[in-house]
């Protein structure tokens, strides 16, 4: 509460009495210093605060960079459950003791989280023959944490309402749809059978793809709470001197990472959202080496709307059109209702005129510093908008981030546009058969109805013929007689013309007959001025 006063205090009083000034040169060390502490208390305070948190550190739409950056390291890791109370919550989730379920379970933890932590173990023997594997990791979620997360997504949606009040706010972010989005992720990621779909449903996409593998998941040993996989741990994909120990190129796994994670979004429309480096391994085997992802309790998705958005702004981007660029981003459900988007399409040509003539490969070769120093200067105008991202394409975001830092780390030269180039190109081929199908489709609907109009008119003249078709025909021959008297004019004009021109062109060479064409010209003409006269 004292941080919302602090804010009011400093954004709004401040403002309002002319020492806006002062609180512009305070502003970006007094957020730090409040993220600073948000950091420490969620640290302190643990569960669902971690997770808050991250969330924050992620929004880089509607949050200033010292928020972001002092919160992008907040690592979800906290003081391990006692082994009592995690065996009594797995052998309350599973009916039957742990020495039932597992022949081996392990008491310290592989690793401990804010909602839950893992332990290695091995499956009884019948379980593992079902199975088909022994070795496994158990996750745990903690004791009690469905109640502590209720009562804290309770609290942050008072939060959200609270700020909506505040035009500052308002203005800028719907806060109240961001504490929703928040609390939809973190209902999926506590609901273990809903990662364990998500995990099968990865492994599926990946199925003909010898290069990516998921876990196995033990069905008999998993429900909401409890989850049993097979164990996959190997090599991380960010340790180099291991990977090269084990005559693994990194540059090649940088290439491979990449390479799996757009087809993620691109292809599959399904798509890791923490691809950070505890969550993928690089397994070796005589057969040569895989990526192997863990943990798909957050996973994204890329709906039909949003990828028609990034359509738009991939071909906006390629033909330099912003206006079509905001229209993409409007696409992606980016704009609130209240965007200036006079302000973003300024910015979006600043954009395209610094750097929209290059391509990927000049782009690769331009001084990091000054994407940098640009990246400030349009972060400041885009934070001034009323953007707020929607949690899929956020999480699109987060995943594209951090494949370009993990691959950049393992392969100094690698070139995250190289890996997007293929799948843009891709994109505007496809927009291109749109088009082409669209006008095909035109094409053949105007041919069908021509094909069947003569067919249609038979049918007309059959049924008259027959006396079968009865209508009120007095409107429609008063109709047809004007028509056809207008069309006999129409005619008549084209024959005056046609005489007059031609017995015009021929009085030269044939006075004769060109004089002759001319005064005949005079009968259409008349039957042009005085057709109809006495008519009704």
């Amino acid at each position: 509460m004292r941080q919302l006063v602090q804010l009011w205090w400093f954004e709004v009083v401040l403002s309002r009495i002319g020492m806006s000034r002062t609180s512009e040169r305070s502003r970006p060390e007094r957020l730090r210093r409040m993220a600073e502490r948000f950091r420490v208390l969620a640290v302190d305070l643990g569960g669902l605060m971690i997770k808050v948190g991250q969330f924050l550190s992620s929004r880089l739409d509607v949050l200033p960079p010292e928020v972001t950056r002092t919160l992008e390291d907040l690592q979800d890791e906290v003081p391990a459950e006692p082994f009592a109370a995690i065996q009594r919550r797995a052998e309350e989730e599973l009916g039957i003791p742990l020495s039932q379920a597992y022949d081996f379970f392990e008491e310290v933890p592989l690793a401990a989280a804010s909602l839950g932590q893992a332990h290695r173990a091995r499956l009884s023997a019948d379980v593992a023959a079902d199975a088909g594997f022994e070795d496994v990791v158990v996750k745990v979620q903690r004791p009690g944490i469905e109640e502590i997360v209720e009562v804290d997504l309770d609290a942050l949606r008072r939060v959200g309402r609270w700020l909506s009040r505040i035009r500052l706010v308002s203005d800028k972010v719907d806060a109240p749809a961001l504490m929703e989005e928040f609390a939809q992720t973190t209902r999926e990621e506590i609901d273990y059978l809903h990662e364990a779909a998500s995990a099968e449903r990865f492994a599926e996409n990946f199925a003909a793809d010898p290069r990516v593998a998921a876990p196995q998941i033990a069905w008999e040993r998993s429900t909401r709470r409890v989850l049993t996989l097979s164990d996959v741990t190997a090599i991380k994909v960010n340790d180099a001197v291991a990977l090269r120990a084990a005559g693994i190129d990194p540059a090649e796994v940088a290439t491979a990472f990449a390479e799996a994670m757009f087809e993620q979004i691109f292809r599959h429309g399904f798509f890791h959202a923490d691809p950070h480096p505890g969550n993928v391994f690089v397994t070796a085997d005589a057969a040569g080496w895989r990526l192997t992802f863990i943990d798909f309790g957050m996973m994204g998705e890329v709906p039909s709307g949003i990828r028609e958005g990034l359509r738009t702004i991939v071909i906006a981007l390629a033909a330099r059109d912003s206006r079509r660029l905001i229209e993409g981003v409007k696409g992606v459900g980016a704009l609130l209702p209240s965007a200036d988007t006079r302000e973003f399409e300024k910015a979006v040509t600043q954009l395209f005129a610094r750097f929209g003539g290059m391509g990927f490969a000049e782009m690769s070769a331009v001084d990091p510093r000054e994407f940098r120093d640009f990246g400030n200067e349009f972060g400041d105008v885009i934070r001034s908008l009323p953007f707020q991202f929607p949690e899929g394409f956020l999480l699109l975001m987060r995943a594209v981030s951090l494949t370009s830092g993990l691959c950049s780390s393992l392969d100094p030269d690698f070139n995250v546009w190289d890996a997007v180039e293929p799948y843009a190109a891709q994109l505007l081929r496809d927009e291109s058969g749109n088009m082409v199908r669209d006008f095909a489709q035109e094409a053949m609907a105007t041919a069908g109805v021509a094909w069947r109009l003569p067919q249609r008119i038979d049918g007309v003249v059959d049924r008259l013929e027959e006396g079968t078709l009865t209508f009120d025909l007095s409107r429609l021959e008063r109709r047809m007689d004007w028509l056809i008297r207008l069309v006999r004019r129409a005619v008549g004009a084209v024959v005056f013309a046609g005489l007059l021109v031609g017995g015009a062109l021929l009085v030269g060479v044939n006075p004769v007959v060109g004089t002759l064409l001319m005064v005949g010209s005079v009968v259409p003409l008349g039957y042009v001025l005085f057709a109809g006269i006495g008519r009704r």
